[in-house]
């Protein structure tokens, strides 16, 4: 979440006030990447061939002992690097190298093990050389197992063998021997040759595919210059602190300050390279990918083309801002994407989505409204939906003085009192996908559903708590109301949930949050320089927490519903609590504030209502059933290399699907799909919000009966 757009230099103002960031991300002209900067070279030096050592710079080594003294300093943490933080820090950079294991040999970290207790020494005295002689025998492990792919496309495997190939090795031991290595890249091949095949290519077809890509990935690991090495190194040791403090090239600076500015023209995603695929984090909020709803996080872009009938390009291996230059464009162009859906095993059926490029302003990303009409025997409910995309303000004119000037509080107040005018019986207030933004707009949005009192309580690194208040008091809605959330409704998202269900103001409706309760700060390293544009970049520092007015943090568990719906998203793969260091949950004193405790008696009915429904309502029970199916796929850490079985196994999986969806079709009175290509994207309901929007019309009929709730606020004490 920010509040500032940058920080401000040399003085240390409260939290409040302070830039707060919700994700560490490193923007492209339309989208965003973030990870491992050893697999996302930066520009290659003309100076730098293949087989060139690469060396840490003087820079570098004044810029190490910058980031250790800042983080040192100021994270909230306030852990001393000691030997204990310079084994993790180890343990981090070789994974953030070789995070499937298929590359180092166990005979590798043996002999690198010299270096983990001496990482710590190497950050405080900038002498960074061990950083680079570990990523040396990775890129020399590297171009080996490319060299191997590329012999073993030299014969046609044979597809009828019944054998298996284990593409998830995270928590898998390092290879053994150079035999093991050589099986595992063997079997790799296969599978990709095999996933091509699948895709109705032929095997010379698919080997010269496959050819051309592994050929581009062995260009590439010689492409990789001295700042992506030690940029990745710094990262391994920001992220043993917390996942949100990173540390950003001078490139990636500049990259980072294009999507601060709101200006920048694709499709609005956040991307990041795992193993080989580019892989979407995030949907930036009111771009052409979250506007379409076809694109989901933990998908994988295989291919690009451009307009309508370009031909695709596979982009599997490729470096990520390579990737980047072909999906960003001019505004009104056409781009089309290779997707393999989030969740799916390696060969799964892909699909090819479309997408017009445009700008991505704060306009794009302004909430919106609508109104959905529930049935109750001869009755009809209106319930008004307010989709909130992130938490937005036009800083630059709320500074220069502009009385109109664009925000999630003013645009949500004006869209309620047109949902007043006409005449709705509750409010949903949307969250799903909302990862944050400015924290005085979710402070000032809770202002608009409860009268008057505190919000949030921030933790600054030296134990200093600051508690931030409704600014305006007085309710622009005092209604029904329930917020709908996701796992992907995270920070100022969560501070508004938490502080409607504290509060007694609303029901919290869908899936446990996101769980990030810390507070960044950013920290321009130039500063420190002895003259400008030093190219010492930038760093993000965890300088804080908040938590809710009861006191509990939201760090880590986030906010939990009171009606859980069912998602596609996995609370297992997505989240704070999936983070190996992300900070723990704690509590502190609570302060004093008004609940309101009369929903407690709704709650029993609504909920009882909404079983019934979850039982018989066929959109809710075909998502429930997509949900499982998901599930277990994603479960999966082997996949067959039979040609055979792959395709009855697809085959399989599209048949359930189609089953599900004709199933909902057909209680809808819905003509039944022959095949999955017929189904369009406007064709899916969105369950989750019509079985919200039924939920607040329950909500409103149990209010109705039970006309003492406003009298049953009870202030809470501390």
């Amino acid at each position: 979440m920010t509040d500032l757009p940058k920080a401000p230099a040399g003085r240390r103002p409260g939290l409040g006030s302070r830039l707060a960031l919700i994700l560490p991300l490193l923007a492209v002209a339309g989208l965003l990447f973030t990870g491992s900067t050893a697999n996302r070279p930066a520009a290659v030096p003309a100076s730098h061939a293949a087989g060139t050592e690469l060396q840490p710079s003087e820079r570098h080594r004044k810029v190490a002992r910058l980031v250790g003294e800042v983080i040192e300093r100021s994270h909230y943490r306030q852990a001393v690097l000691d030997e204990k933080m310079s084994s993790q820090v180890f343990d981090r950079y070789i994974e953030s190298l070789d995070p499937s294991r298929s590359y180092f040999l166990a005979t590798d970290i043996g002999d690198l093990e010299r270096f983990r207790f001496k990482l710590g020494e190497t950050i405080r005295t900038g002498n960074v050389d061990p950083a680079f002689v570990i990523f040396a025998r990775f890129q020399e492990r590297n171009r080996s197992a490319i060299k191997g792919a590329i012999a073993d496309l030299e014969s046609e495997p044979d597809f009828g063998l019944e054998e298996t190939f284990a593409f998830d090795r995270v928590k898998a031991p390092w290879l053994g021997a150079q035999a093991d290595e050589d099986d595992l890249w063997r079997r790799r091949v296969k599978n990709d040759a095999l996933s091509l095949m699948l895709a109705n290519k032929t095997w010379p077809d698919a080997r010269d595919v496959l050819k051309k890509r592994y050929e581009r990935v062995l260009k590439r690991v010689d492409q990789v210059s001295s700042d992506d090495v030690f940029e990745n190194f710094m990262n391994a040791y920001a992220h043993v602190y917390d996942p949100h403090s990173n540390y950003l090239s001078p490139r990636s600076s500049e990259e980072y300050n294009i999507q601060m500015k709101l200006s920048y023209v694709g499709i609005g995603a956040s991307l990041q390279l795992i193993d080989d695929h580019v892989t979407v984090m995030n949907v930036i909020p009111g771009g052409p990918a979250a506007v379409s709803g076809q694109i989901k996080v933990n998908d994988r872009i295989t291919a690009v083309a451009q307009g309508k009938s370009g031909e695709l390009v596979d982009v599997v291996g490729w470096r990520l801002d390579d990737v980047v230059q072909l999906i960003r464009g001019p505004g009104g162009t056409v781009v089309r994407l290779s997707v393999l859906p989030a969740g799916a095993t390696p060969g799964s059926k892909e699909s090819t989505l479309e997408f017009v490029r445009n700008k991505i302003t704060l306009e794009a990303q302004a909430s919106q409204k609508k109104v959905r009409t529930v049935k109750r025997g001869d009755q009809e409910f209106k319930v008004g939906v307010i989709d909130v995309p992130s938490f937005y303000q036009d800083y630059e004119a709320k500074v220069s003085g502009d009385k109109d000037y664009r925000s999630t509080t003013r645009d949500v107040a004006r869209l309620i009192a047109e949902l007043k005018k006409e005449k709705v019986e509750g409010i949903v207030m949307d969250l799903r996908g909302n990862g944050g933004g400015h924290l005085s707009e979710a402070t000032s949005l809770v202002g608009l559903f409860i009268r008057k009192g505190p919000v949030v309580q921030l933790r600054e690194t030296g134990g200093r708590i600051e508690v931030l208040d409704d600014p305006e008091p007085g309710e622009s809605w005092d209604g029904p109301l329930v917020v709908l959330v996701d796992r992907t409704s995270a920070s100022a998202s969560e501070i508004f949930a938490a502080a409607i269900q504290d509060y007694g103001r609303g029901l919290i409706i869908g899936q446990q949050t996101y769980g990030k309760g810390t507070v960044q700060n950013l920290y321009p390293l130039d500063r420190w320089a002895l003259g400008p544009n030093a190219g010492f970049g930038q760093l993000t520092v965890t300088i804080g927490k908040y938590y809710r007015v009861t006191g509990d943090s939201v760090q880590n568990r986030g906010v939990m519903p009171e009606i859980a719906l069912p998602s596609l998203i996995s609370t297992i793969e997505v989240g704070e609590s999936t983070r190996d260091s992300a900070l723990p949950w704690d509590r502190i004193r609570s302060v004093e504030f008004d609940a309101d405790h009369g929903l407690a008696g709704a709650l029993e009915i609504v909920a009882r209502a909404h079983e019934r429904r979850m039982q018989t309502d066929p959109d809710l029970k075909a998502l429930i059933g997509d949900a499982q199916a998901v599930e277990k796929l994603r479960q999966e850490k082997t996949v067959s290399l039979n040609l055979k079985a792959r395709k009855a196994e697809r085959e399989r999986l599209d048949a359930d699907r189609l089953s599900r969806i004709n199933l909902r079709r057909g209680a809808h009175g819905e003509t039944a799909l022959k095949s999955l290509e017929e189904l369009k994207a406007e064709d899916e309901p969105d369950a989750n919000l019509g079985e919200t929007a039924e939920i607040v019309a329950d909500l409103d009929q149990a209010l109705r009966q039970s006309p003492a709730r406003l009298s049953q606020v009870q202030p809470h004490k501390k």
